[in-house]
């Protein structure tokens, strides 16, 4: 979550938490029939909070999780990085040196140029899908929010509930990345990393978050 959502929604439960105590200083004058409508009004208001504070929780547990399968991740390309320099060094005299070294390299210098974008922008899409799918069901949504819901609860499976996912179309709604044979070779790269996973079904590849 980019930190200006991050103050967005404290801002936003801050005043839903104003509120509340705006109309709590009302409650000794309560039992009058006429004001029956705030108490009612709180009620609605504490509503409101608590799904905002389910939305913040689930935001931050997902930026943790993230920000550990990101220093895996790290982790992974370094010892990948250490094994490709052993190699290098330790190449068999009869083999073509230079053919192989090139080849190493060019994998190597793809991977680094490319995996750290491709995990902003697939973090980006899966921020954008499930802002969505969080909004509580009574607010408002523009006709093109609400059939990308409806879409989104579709695409769900048994095997993807209760985890983070996207597929290609998700991918071409909210980032500028190609879905050309890179990405699907970055893709690769997070699978065998463990970072990412693979549903299939309906026609559909669903890649969870690991």
């Amino acid at each position: 979550m980019a930190s200006s959502d991050l103050e967005q929604i404290c801002s936003h439960i801050n005043e839903k938490i104003g509120n509340i105590k705006k109309t709590l200083s009302l409650r000794n004058c309560g039992q009058e029939p006429a004001l029956k409508t705030i108490l009612n009004k709180i009620g609605d208001e504490i509503i409101v909070v608590n799904e905002l504070l389910n939305k913040l929780e689930l935001e931050i547990q997902y930026q943790e999780q993230t920000n550990h399968s990101l220093k895996e991740l790290y982790k992974s390309l370094e010892e990948d990085y250490k094994d490709v320099e052993h190699l290098k060094e330790n190449i068999p005299p009869h083999l073509p040196q230079v053919t192989v070294t090139q080849t190493l390299y060019m994998k190597l210098r793809l991977t680094h140029c490319q995996i750290n974008d491709v995990i902003k922008e697939i973090n980006k899409a899966v921020l954008s899908k499930y802002k969505i799918l969080h909004q509580p069901k009574k607010s408002a949504m523009s006709s093109v929010a609400r059939n990308l819901y409806h879409r989104f609860i579709d695409e769900e499976t048994k095997d993807t509930k209760g985890h983070y996912f996207v597929v290609e179309a998700d991918i071409k709604e909210f980032t500028a990345l190609k879905v050309d044979k890179r990405f699907h070779v970055i893709l690769n790269i997070l699978r065998h990393c463990r970072r990412l996973s693979e549903v299939r079904g309906g026609g559909l590849t669903r890649y969870v978050i690991t």
